[in-house]
């Protein structure tokens, strides 16, 4: 074992002084390469400069003159004309892909159709408001989620339809305005006899509704009246029919208070029926700043400088190899 010592502690010697050659020749690559990359620069300064005082007001020219921006219009498709809604937003969004002008300002009624870059529809993800009152939405919820992701689920083309309110995000060149841009939208997606005629049977049917409500609370309120003046008066019959709390009269007042509620809901629901595609709100001109968007002039100076070292990488490579075939 001694002996084997000695030879031992000479390999690890010898070892150790290859790891610290290789380290010191790696510190000199890397000295040699960053005095390179310093030659390059300085070599080159004229040139770079330019390259960045071009890229820099370019990229100011474009981000003044090439903005986009987005616009948004929250609706609500009333008479389950949703799938409706959904179809006339991809025709629009093909005619934009076609660059068909004439159909964009002659029948949608786009003043400037040009300035349209693309459109598109989204559900605005509100589970609360699917299941609202509504228990075969959450039994369904519930049993779809049994078997797969509930975000998915909640997401899923199918179910996100369902949904009461939905986004239609549209991109122009330029900055638009209301009249005209939205409302032209708007008018064309109400534009359809089918749906007129259900919306103008169910406002019928809601005014019927609330005509009969009107005239059932008016009679409780004549036979709550009727008692009052019973309980009121000095004399009482032998023959009157007592009323508590807990028996005829208590469902008489529930009644009205049910009818009340629901003839406030018909007059919400009223409001929102005025429209076929009824639009909540709409926010128009934000300045699109994604991908880059609003940064050329942070953008460009680096492509610029990045596309000229390429350049001269590859020159340089070509040359080497060059004087090598020529050498062979």
């Amino acid at each position: 074992m001694n002996k084997n010592q000695p030879n031992n502690q000479e390999d690890q010697e010898i070892d150790l002084t290859q790891i610290s050659k290789k380290i010191g020749r790696l510190f000199e690559w890397i000295n040699t390469f960053l005095f390179r990359c310093i030659q390059f620069f300085v070599k080159n300064a004229i040139v770079i400069l330019i390259l960045l005082v071009i890229g820099v007001g370019l990229g100011f020219y474009l981000d003044v003159t090439k903005k986009t921006y987005d616009h948004q219009i929250i609706v609500t498709p009333n008479f389950e004309s949703t799938d409706y809604l959904y179809s006339k937003i991809d025709l629009i969004e093909s005619k934009i892909k076609e660059r068909d002008t004439v159909f964009l300002k002659e029948i949608v009624g786009i003043k400037n159709p040009k300035e349209i870059i693309k459109i598109e529809i989204k559900p605005i993800t509100d589970v609360y408001k699917f299941i609202e009152n509504k228990t075969e939405n959450f039994e369904l919820i519930k049993l779809m989620a049994e078997g797969g992701d509930i975000k998915k689920i909640l997401e899923d083309n199918l179910t996100s339809k369902n949904y009461s309110l939905h986004t239609i995000t549209f991109k122009t060149k330029n900055q638009t305005n209301n009249t005209e841009t939205v409302q032209p939208i708007l008018i064309y997606l109400n534009e359809t006899d089918y749906y007129k005629k259900v919306q103008k049977e169910t406002v019928n049917n809601i005014q019927i509704k609330m005509i009969q409500n009107d005239t059932i609370i008016s009679q409780i309120n004549g036979v709550l009246n009727g008692f009052s003046n019973m309980v009121n008066g000095a004399q009482k019959s032998d023959k009157l029919v007592y009323y508590n709390e807990n028996t005829q009269l208590n469902d008489v007042i529930k009644t009205k208070e049910t009818l009340i509620n629901e003839q406030g809901n018909h007059r919400v629901d009223l409001v929102g029926l005025d429209k076929i595609i009824k639009d909540n709100s709409s926010t128009l001109n934000i300045e699109n700043t994604n991908s880059v968007n609003g940064k050329l002039k942070l953008v460009l100076p680096v492509l610029f400088l990045l596309s000229f070292i390429l350049i001269r990488l590859f020159l340089a490579y070509y040359k080497s190899q060059l004087e090598k075939s020529k050498m062979i």
